[in-house]
């Protein structure tokens, strides 16, 4: 049992401590323009490395931010890691160096160090120095040597070797035997530094003595703390075998590719021995001290003595293998001899580059500039020479390009500007090639989904729209539906509609229209009428809800489409209170004559006399009037549009035949109804309420002013002493001889009227005079004229030149302020001036009979 082997992990970190007091706190050393620090192994977790933060001339603030980090390589142990608060490089997991470094010599650990924003590599390395942390140990805690009593005096004994894991001073330094009478140790040194033991025989050895012989074999390193390892050597005293086997050479080379299958020959050893029989015939083995991976690789012919591969071999995990084999006769007293053999192995391209891709920057924006780090790739293969020098490049026809920054380190980055709309996103193509023969290579791929950025503005499907609309139509109902795409994704194309501010005929679009900001769908809100608005025009807005947000505009037209939902109205003839509509036609009409303009004739007295032109509604006489023909014609003129349905509107015309054409206001008056009157029924209805209504009160006016003058009138007669009885009208009295015989009073009408005739009415009865007013055609410009009473003359008065003039006595009363009042500039003449039903001429005359007494002298 080794001395130091029950040492506490106490003692190992008093050791540790002791060895960074002696080698000074760690400082960074630059090897190769990067920071190389060593450090003990045995470390607990969390012991003090190095300040990288303070190293690098980092802002330990902005570690965190920044998301620095080391980036190691898939599968490999995380022993160092980084405090983000104070960038301390600190031991995150005990380190063995011997676990990390099976070969000897200086153990690194290759760290990388990533910082980004911007992005920025470091490369350091870790030197793991080793302590004193194993003994030497023996492959047999008891060893059994044979040795012949007839040895002679100086004869050497190989013994086994102790092993120590560490390097350097903290390996087998030395052996020391425990004091005896008989056997002496030499210290060996082989060609790689090894120390070895050899008993030798210093006093002739006597069987029947002495038959065995117990020594202590101590192994040394000369480490700090010093280790030692212990080994119980058995010698027993056997009868003569005087000869030993030999090796050709105490030690052999060999070289073998490292892809050599299982059951090739590494060498064939050869051993003598000058005995005979049992005596000569050798054996071979290995070793006590083979360690075990050399007995998992290696199989020796126990008789022939052949090295045959086992196991696969791997030149990048170990590049040479030490073999210790031992020769043995098979006689008694055997003793056994030992030689090395050095398998080299000859590296072969048998390990695939290794691509390790860290994303850094995923995904990138479409504007981003060119240069733009996306990742940082490193390459790694275990080979060696030209089999692991490893060159990278990316795919063609990709915007990337691969920028070296240390040795099998790569940077990413963007070499021209990128389009979402054109290439969403790129599988950029990696592949790593060795320099081997063949050349290995590994292709990896990089997906770089590209961000997008509001760089596009919506576009609309058409540069305008036109949409006809049929007039009467719902409110609410859908018009049309517009839309828009926009190339960019996400809320970048997320579309809102909108109608543009603007007025229509002075309203608000808003009132005529609305949209449906998500889907575009356009809705009217009120009834359109072809006959008020025939079209107009709003813009419509799409915005995205990208920053900042892109908008376009386009113009819709919206045109109204007439219905047939406006019947025919007739302004000429215009009946008169719902009379038939009148007109007078000379009985010297010609055939040609034009009667009036109208629409259809559908009805007539007779066809023959009367023709109705269809295009312009011309109604014209065929041929002269004859005597036998009535002086009344009555025609129902009919009014039809074109519309689908047709509608119509008919009119009755009484037509009154006539010797002299009076000048009076004809039913066919020239003029025309504002577009609103004749295509709103409300308004025509409005209309007709108030003609009758101002009808009405014109001719209760002139009752009242007719029953007042009366009145005065009365008065007036009793004041002259004109009683009562005498005073009387009498329009159906009988001739009376002591009246007047006939009493003629002609009223001239206004000029440019056209006089009506009026006849002689007798008087008869008592004294009295009887008088007739006869007013022109035009009632709306006439006056009523009044007889004050007179005195007539006596009957001894016989001067018709002395008496006095009616005419003087005739107050005229204007009415003019009692006219009817003009709706839309048309003048509705006054049926209760039409002619009597008696009277065939269509004079409109009035007669006033006005009776006064006769006053006594």
């Amino acid at each position: 049992m080794g001395t130091g082997a029950g040492s506490g992990r106490g003692q190992l970190l008093l050791r540790s401590l002791l060895l960074l007091l002696l080698a000074g706190t760690p400082a960074p050393r630059p090897a190769g323009g990067q920071l190389r620090y060593a450090v003990p192994e045995e470390l607990e977790h969390g012991a003090f490395v190095a300040n990288l933060g303070e190293d690098l001339g980092l802002d330990v603030s902005t570690l965190s931010a920044r998301r620095f980090r080391i980036v190691s390589r898939v599968g490999a142990g995380q022993h160092l890691e980084v405090n983000l608060e104070n960038g301390i490089l600190f031991v995150n997991e005990r380190i063995d160096r011997e676990e990390v470094c099976e070969a000897g010599g200086t153990c690194l650990l290759h760290l990388q160090l990533l910082v980004e924003n911007p992005l920025e590599l470091y490369r350091v390395e870790v030197e793991v120095l080793d302590i004193n942390d194993h003994a030497p140990t023996f492959p047999w805690q008891e060893y059994v040597l044979e040795v012949a009593e007839s040895a002679v005096l100086g004869a050497r004994f190989p013994l086994e070797s102790a092993q120590d894991p560490d390097v350097g001073t903290n390996s087998v330094h030395t052996y020391r035997l425990s004091p005896n009478g008989f056997f002496s140790l030499e210290v060996q040194t082989r060609s790689d530094a090894s120390k070895f033991a050899e008993l030798v025989l210093e006093r002739a050895l006597d069987r029947e003595q002495q038959r065995t012989h117990r020594v202590l074999l101590t192994a040394l390193d000369s480490g700090v703390p010093e280790r030692s390892g212990t080994a119980h050597i058995l010698v027993m005293v056997l009868d003569a075998n005087d000869n030993v086997p030999a090796f050709d050479q105490p030690s052999y080379g060999v070289s073998l590719p490292e892809d050599a299958p299982a059951g090739t020959l590494v060498i064939q050893l050869n051993a003598t021995d000058l005995d005979e029989g049992p005596n000569g015939e050798i054996e071979y083995s290995f070793s006590g001290h083979a360690p075990p991976r050399v007995r998992e690789l290696f199989h020796i012919e126990p008789r022939s003595g052949q090295v045959l591969l086992k196991g696969p071999l791997d030149y990048e995990r170990a590049s040479v293998h030490e073999l210790y084999v031992q020769a043995k006769d098979r006689g008694p007293s055997a003793v056994a001899v030992h030689c090395r053999v050095l398998v080299h192995l000859l590296d072969v391209n048998d390990n695939a580059p290794e691509v390790t891709l860290t994303s850094v920057s995923t995904p990138v924006l479409e504007d981003a500039p060119p240069g733009t780090v996306i990742a940082v790739i490193s390459v790694l293969d275990r080979d060696s020479g030209d089999n692991g020098r490893v060159s990278c490049e990316v795919g063609p026809d990709v915007p990337f390009e691969l920028r070296s920054s240390f040795r099998n380190y790569y940077t990413l980055v963007t070499t021209q500007a990128l389009d979402r709309e054109v290439v969403p996103e790129y599988n950029v193509s990696i592949t790593a090639r060795d320099m081997g023969s063949p050349a290995r290579l590994t292709r990896s791929t990089l997906t770089v989904p590209v961000s997008d950025v509001n760089d596009n503005a919506p576009r609309f499907l058409q540069p305008s729209y036109s949409v006809y609309v049929m007039e009467n139509n719902a409110p609410g109902a859908s018009i049309c539906s517009v839309s828009a795409l926009d190339p960019d994704c996400q809320q970048n194309a997320y579309l809102s509609y909108s109608i543009a501010e603007g007025h229509i005929h002075g309203m608000p679009v808003g009132t005529y229209v609305s949209i449906n900001s998500d889907s575009g769908h356009m809705y009217a809100l009120r009834s359109l009428d072809y006959e008020q608005i025939r079209s107009f025009q709003i813009q419509v807005q799409a915005q995205d809800a990208g920053f900042p947000p892109l908008s376009a505009n386009v113009t819709v037209h919206i045109f109204v489409l007439d219905q047939n939902d406006n019947a025919p109205v007739i302004v000429s003839p215009m009946p008169r209170n719902g009379s038939v509509a009148t007109e007078l036609v000379p009985r010297s009409a010609g055939p040609g004559y034009l009667v009036g303009t109208v629409s259809a004739l559908l009805q007539a007295t007779d066809f023959t006399l009367f023709s109705l032109a269809p295009d312009t509604g011309e109604l014209r006489t065929l041929r002269s009037f004859l005597e036998q023909d009535a002086t009344r014609q009555r025609l129902v003129v009919q009014v039809r549009d074109g519309g689908q349905p047709a509608l119509s509107a008919t009119v009755s015309l009484l037509l009154s035949v006539v010797e002299t054409m009076p000048q009076t206001l004809s039913d066919f008056s020239e003029f025309s109804l504002p577009p609103e009157a004749s295509s709103s029924s409300p308004v025509t209805l409005y209309l007709l309420v108030s003609l009758g209504s101002i009808s009405f009160t014109f001719l209760l006016a002139i009752l009242i002013l007719t029953a007042i003058r009366c009145r005065r009138e009365h008065r007036s007669h009793q004041a002259d002493g004109c009683s009562p009885p005498r005073c009387h009208c009498c329009p159906g009295s009988s001739p009376s001889s002591d009246g007047l015989k006939t009493s003629n009073l002609t009223v001239q009408p206004p000029a440019g009227t056209t006089a009506a005739t009026c006849h002689d009415v007798p008087g008869g009865g008592p004294p009295g005079y009887c008088y007739k007013v006869c007013l022109g055609p035009e009632s709306a410009q006439s006056d009523f004229m009044f007889l004050k009473p007179c005195s007539p003359p006596r009957n001894n008065e016989k001067d018709p030149g002395k008496q006095p003039q009616l005419g003087q006595h005739l107050q005229r009363v204007p009415i003019t302020s009692l006219a009817l009042p003009r709706v839309f500039q048309v003048k509705q003449p006054n049926m209760d001036w039409l002619p009597p039903s008696t009277q065939r001429p269509a004079l409109k005359r009035y007669q006033i009979w006005h009776c006064g007494s006769r006053g006594r002298g």
